[in-house]
């Protein structure tokens, strides 16, 4: 891995390429099982890199709700925690059509609604859409969490459980976005 003075840059002078980033890992169950301790320590070692990278904004959400089997799924606190430069959020929205839906209910009436709008919904207090989602687990399946994510933001996929996330298996995706030609949906001119 790269030494945040080796890695490609993130961001231009004029302006940042990777704003904001998405991680999406672990079930409702593996959140709660966090103590308050383990999630600050998780929030600094990936907040730190994340300011270090001068990405504004890191969103984590869990994959899925957990074991449907036990009825109900754990309630994990949302938190929005300033580091360093960096403003990780801690979203435990689940389900991408609940959220989704949530949002499109807070518009205000006299919104037009446009992506813009919507999507300021979607990811507030954050001022942007993800430009990276980095699902922790293999590369065959998509979160059932993601829905409007999918339109514009590229995506890694790193083989890593919840329980192992660190900043390092962050700054591998990071070093994988640093080299992608990113076309936002478009296809490529040839």
């Amino acid at each position: 891995m790269a030494t945040p003075a080796q890695r490609t840059p993130l961001h231009d002078s004029d302006n940042a390429v990777l704003r904001h980033v998405l991680v999406v890992g672990g079930t409702l169950t593996e959140w709660a099982d966090l103590s308050d301790n383990g999630w600050l320590e998780l929030i600094d070692d990936l907040g730190v890199l994340c300011s270090e990278s001068a990405v504004r904004w890191l969103t984590l959400r869990p994959y899925e709700t957990g074991d449907a089997a036990a009825g109900s799924s754990p309630q994990v606190q949302r938190r929005e925690i300033h580091v360093a430069g960096c403003q990780v959020i801690v979203d435990a929205s689940a389900d991408g059509r609940r959220r989704f839906a949530d949002a499109m209910a807070r518009l205000d009436t006299s919104t037009e609604v446009n992506e813009a709008a919507v999507a300021a919904m979607l990811y507030e207090p954050a001022d942007s859409e993800p430009d990276l989602v980095v699902i922790l687990g293999p590369s065959t399946q998509l979160p059932p969490s993601l829905v409007w994510e999918l339109a514009y933001a590229e995506l890694a996929f790193i083989p890593v459980a919840w329980a192992d996330l660190h900043s390092d298996a962050l700054a591998v995706a990071f070093d994988e976005f640093a080299v992608r030609r990113r076309r936002f949906g478009g296809l490529d001119d040839e």
